[in-house]
């Protein structure tokens, strides 16, 4: 099945007893970005692992195409990137890559190739056999969008992506978003960056919620 829409549904989103998005309804559509966006504190970060499969809403649903995501197959599920990158400080740019390929019924030879040429789309030659711990911030965040990237997933959902890269290394790596979604991924962004917002074909943006009583 090709996935053409993703679907947000009257999602509530909390955390607690706070309830940080209300009634959130969109659709993101194959081929396009969509940039989420608000102030501090206004659910942005939970929004997206809810789109992300990770988190349950409290009410709504997420629908890719008509499936509910706990239902959809796991080589079709959204990949992340999430804020804090969900890297392992031990391993290597390359095995970081790697290690959600192994699971799948890819070739020695495929897994390999599809990291290798990630870490140098992504401008980390030279940092393959570098541990996590070893990198900077904006070497972690690329090896965090090398991996998802490297998953060939058709829907990829970011959290500030862009929040550790100077403006070149911003320009290649939303150079590459656009590819994906050229390939007819949904690609859903979390971004205050201008450049992010400006290249969208879809903005969603969140308002913090009133304080519950």
């Amino acid at each position: 099945m090709t996935v053409r829409e993703l679907r947000a549904v009257a999602l509530t989103i909390g955390v607690g007893q706070t309830v940080l998005v209300e009634g959130l309804s969109f659709a993101a559509e194959a081929g396009g970005m969509t940039a989420i966006t608000g102030p501090s504190g206004s659910g942005k970060t939970a929004l997206a692992h809810v789109l992300a499969g990770l988190q349950a809403p409290r009410r709504g649903e997420v629908l890719l195409d008509d499936s509910p995501l706990a239902r959809v197959a796991p080589e079709s599920r959204p990949a992340l990137v999430p804020q804090d990158y969900g890297l392992v400080a031990t391993l290597t740019a390359a095995e970081t890559v790697a290690l959600p390929l192994q699971g799948r019924e890819l070739a020695k030879a495929e897994i390999r190739e599809r990291t290798k040429h990630w870490v140098r789309a992504t401008g980390l030659e030279g940092c393959e056999r570098r541990p996590v711990s070893d990198l900077s911030g904006g070497q972690r965040q690329r090896v965090a969008i090398a991996r998802a990237l490297a998953v060939e997933a058709p829907v990829l959902v970011m959290d500030e992506p862009t929040s550790e890269l100077d403006a070149d290394t911003r320009d290649l790596i939303l150079t590459l978003l656009h590819d994906e979604t050229r390939r007819g991924c949904i690609l859903l962004v979390v971004s205050h960056d201008p450049d992010v917002l400006k290249r969208s074909d879809g903005i969603v943006e969140l308002s913090r919620q009133p304080a519950s009583p």
